[in-house]
Formats: C-alpha cells, structure tokens, sequence
C-alpha cells in the first residue's frame, strides 16, 4: 500500500466521514482559561447559526476507514474496494489544533472504522480525546462516536474528555441488522446505550461527598438511524425513536437516508430514498419532543406507515382530526394550542402571556409570530371564524405545495 500524505489522508477521510449525521448543535458551554486553547459554545456546532450570526463548524473525520465488519450498507465495509487510510494519533491531534489555530473549526466530530478490536479503536480514540484535554488542554467542543462493543471501562473515559458521545442504533429494526449487519447486536448496542445513559445521569448528580456535578459527556449522547435501506416504514421508525428517547433520554436521534453504494447487495434499494422523507422524520420527530405529540398519533396520519410527502406531519395530523378545530386563542390550554398548524412552541408562549392582558384579535395573533396562512383555518378570534363550508379534502387541497411554473426563456 503507497505511503499516503496527510492531505491525502484527509481527502479520503474527510469524505468517508459525511455519511454520519449525528453532528449537531453542542448544547454545552466552556470558557477558556489561562493556559488553554478554545472554548465551547453552547449556541451551536456543524454548520449551526450563533446568536451574533456567526456559523460555526467541526472537523468531521473518521480515523479510519479500515473496518472488520462487513455491513452491507456501509461504504466502508471490509468487502468494500474503496481507498482506504488511517490517521495516527498524533495526526488527528495535530489536525485539530492547526485548523482551529486557523479559526477553520469550533470542534472536532470524530468516528472511526473498527480496527482490530472493538476496544483497540476505541483505546486509540481515547487517547486522541486525551490529548487534545490534557496535553494541549484544549477546551474546544468534542463529539466522539463510541463503539458498543467495547469495554464500559473505555466508554466511561472516553465520558470524561467528550462533550458529546455517540451509538449508532444503524438501522431500525431488529429484523434489518440480521439482514445487513449480521455481526452486530441490538442488543449489545441498546445495553451501552444503557450504561452510557446511567453514566451521565449519575454524573449529574451531586452526592454528600461531591456537591458539584462531574465533568462527564455534558451535551449528552445522540445516535443515528440508517432510513431507506430496511423495510421499516416511518411509523415503526418513529414508535423505534420514541422509545430510545425515553429509555436512554437521548438528546437527538439523527435520521440519514440511505445512499445507494458501489457494489451494493442486490437485497439493497437501487435508488435513494426521497431527502424529503428524512425532513419530515425530523419534522415528526421535533413533534415528539417539543409538542407532545405520541409516536402513534403521527403515525394517524401516515397511509400505510408512510409521512405525507406533500404536507408535514403537524398539518396533516390537524386535518385528520378537524373535530378538534378551531380553537379558541383566548380559552384554549397550551397542549391544544401547540397542536394548531402554524403556531410554534415560542408563538404559543408569546399569545399565552399576552392573553392575560387582553382579548386576542386576529391582527394580535398575527403580531405573535403566528404563521396565519396555516393557522387561519384552526382557529378562532373575537373578529375571525374559519368558514363553515372549508371540507377536509377542499383544505388539503389549499395546502398542497403549487406545482412548479416553467419559465420561458
């Protein structure tokens, strides 16, 4: 194999690396301090917007593209004829703190292929993450992609110098890891899930011997899940999301459609699935957290198990259930308020407050921040009532994206 140059190395990892998804917003903060190189911003990671307009980024790499696993979805699968290559410890290391020298990078995203062993790659992980804290103390944002198999030990160091550690579920269901990835487990990456999960919570704890909270993977974990490539439909992928959030209280579960890849198992999709369904799991998903709707009433109105590719899953949910529309602005609760198309989490907490100063008229709900083109059909002020007359199919049809005008030339 040719000696490959760092460029080189970068170019083929760098590249390698964009098939993760779970590379996000930190949602932790840390000040520099004398002797130390950087800061975390709490506002955002990866191509995310600060508060000051500022977009701040990562260094996404893999240290490896080299793998023992064979999983037939991954384009660095160990059957795979891609080039291959390898950073060195000291090569990522020296990567990172260059390029934020360079005001390039706020952080370093950082996953690898297994090498050897579950727990080789994950020592050589740590020992990069260690570096970077206690040698050049670099006090940058840190997003590490742990390995299930490895051993709790390694996780939980790995714990101490991370902001945020990762586990990929891969694909959502059971049936399409035996199918695609038969050397992984389920259920050996849900029980690190697990111990991963109770490590953060007791690390927040404060105990009679340590009133202050331990340093421990402080923006939490996240995991990715594979759409596209199994025969899971939206709705199983939701009730899967829904359930990893409250077991392993996960901050994110990042969605990546499937891309078709050379030498692909014929048991494989030839095609892509649409980006458009991925944005509505997201769209879906945020519904889950934020808006308190349940997995299952989504899934309402997913024919077939299937989002509405047309309209996103908040509205299609709305006219699925009319009957509970229109509402009242200045009489109803929040959970129903939040539940009209149109109104975000911060408009609803905007009309709440001003509704116990006055009566709500259209233009106020307007004032708001209420997206009217939508909401106009779901409620009701002193001054507005939706007609009687709108019907189901006549108002998804008033919703229905305009198809696209050629232009002439």
């Amino acid at each position: 194999m040719p000696v490959l140059t760092l460029q080189q190395k970068l170019t083929i990892l760098g590249d390698a690396a964009k098939y993760d998804a779970s590379c996000a917003s930190s949602g932790v903060a840390r000040t520099a301090h004398p002797g130390g190189l950087g800061t975390a911003e709490a506002s955002g990671i990866c191509h995310s917007f600060t508060p000051d307009g500022r977009c701040v980024s990562l260094l996404k790499i893999l240290m490896t593209n080299f793998c023992i696993y064979d999983c037939a979805y991954c384009i660095n699968r160990r059957s795979s004829a891609v080039a291959r290559a390898r950073f060195s410890v000291d090569e990522v290391v020296t990567l990172t703190l260059e390029f934020y020298r360079r005001n390039y990078i706020e952080g370093l995203f950082l996953s690898s292929g297994i090498i050897r062993s579950p727990d080789a790659t994950m020592e050589d992980l740590i020992r990069i993450v260690r570096n970077l804290r206690e040698v050049h103390h670099f006090n940058g944002y840190i997003h590490l992609k742990t390995i299930p198999d490895a051993s709790p030990e390694l996780v939980a160091e790995a714990g101490r110098h991370a902001d945020r550690l990762s586990i990929n579920v891969e694909l959502p269901s059971e049936q399409g890891m035996a199918a695609f990835a038969p050397q992984k487990n389920p259920l050996t990456i849900r029980h690190a899930m697990g111990d991963l999960s109770r490590h953060i919570a007791a690390a927040a704890e404060p105990t009679l011997r340590r009133r202050l909270r331990q340093r421990f993977a402080p923006a939490g974990q996240s995991t990715q899940m594979i759409i596209g490539a199994d025969g899971a439909n939206d709705a199983q992928i939701l009730v899967q999301s829904a359930g990893l959030y409250r077991h392993y209280g996960l901050k994110r579960v990042y969605y990546s459609a499937f891309s078709p890849i050379p030498d692909a198992s014929a048991r494989l999709p030839a095609l892509k699935p649409p980006l458009l369904r991925e944005h509505r799991l997201y769209q879906a998903d945020w519904l889950m957290r934020f808006y308190g709707y349940a997995p299952e009433e989504i899934g309402q109105a997913a024919a077939g198990g299937m989002l509405d590719l047309d309209l996103d899953p908040k509205l299609a949910w709305a006219l699925l259930n009319r009957a509970q529309f229109p509402l009242d602005v200045n009489r109803a609760p929040r959970e129903l308020l939040l539940r009209v198309p149109g109104l975000g989490v911060r408009s609803v907490e905007r009309l709440l407050a001003a509704r116990r100063q006055q009566r709500l008229r259209y233009a106020d709900v307007t004032r708001l921040g209420a997206v009217m083109k939508k909401a106009r059909s779901f409620i009701v002020t002193p001054d507005w009532h939706p007609p009687p007359s709108s019907e189901a199919d006549d108002l998804r049809t008033a919703f229905l994206p305009r198809p696209r005008q050629l232009q002439l030339l």
